[in-house]
């Protein structure tokens, strides 16, 4: 029984040894075979053989002449009650439409130069915020006055406007018994009057005479 021990301990110290060396045989084996070439493709950074990209051809490009934005003026001035009084809304109405005023856009008045009511020549708004006439309730109103105001260039020649709204504001003052004031607030005298139609004047030559 002991000899038969003796037996398979020595066959399982053969089986373990040979375990053993045939591992590392195939080990050393592995070690020796080259390894496989594991490059990664080439990326933007490395230095490889690509073809020259075209760039499309440099046009030129036309030369476009660009308008400057014409400049512009406004010519204000206003009718108000004396003595810190008001008028009587339906009778401002009246006298505005007497001398040819019609009532259209934003609410306001406007003169037009003839029917058409794209080419407004000056315009007439209340003083009361937000400067449109309530027509349906105008009898019922009480307004401290109207701020008449000429943008320029506009239809006409500039002068032609601005004394057509002087002619109007003149012949309203006289209808409502009212006084005239310049864009500041102060009394329209003749001498600020003629100063205000020089500006005019100056603004036609520098911007629109060659």
């Amino acid at each position: 029984m002991d000899g038969l021990r003796w037996l398979l301990l020595f066959f399982g110290i053969l089986v373990i040894a040979g375990v053993y060396f045939y591992s590392r045989r195939e080990r050393k084996k592995a070690d020796q075979e080259p390894a496989p070439d594991r490059r990664l493709p080439p990326t933007l950074g490395d230095d490889v053989d690509e073809a020259p990209v075209e760039e499309p051809p440099e046009t030129e490009e036309p030369d476009v002449e660009v308008a400057e934005p014409r400049q512009q003026k406004i010519v204000t001035l206003r009718l108000i009650a004396r003595d810190s009084g008001s008028f009587k809304g339906d009778d401002l109405v009246l006298s505005m439409r007497g001398i040819g005023l019609r009532h259209g856009k934003f609410g306001i008045f406007h003169r037009y130069d003839g029917n058409d009511e794209d080419r407004t020549v000056f315009s007439a708004a209340s003083l009361v915020e937000p400067g449109s006439f309530d027509l349906a309730n105008i009898k019922e109103q009480e307004l401290p006055g109207i701020s008449l105001f000429l943008v320029l260039p506009g239809p006409i020649d500039s002068i032609e406007a601005f004394d057509m709204m002087m002619e109007a504001a003149r012949t309203l003052a006289q209808s409502m018994d009212g006084e005239l004031l310049d864009e500041s607030g102060s009394t329209l005298s003749i001498q600020r009057e003629r100063y205000m139609r020089e500006e005019v004047i100056e603004f036609e030559r520098a911007n629109f005479v060659a």
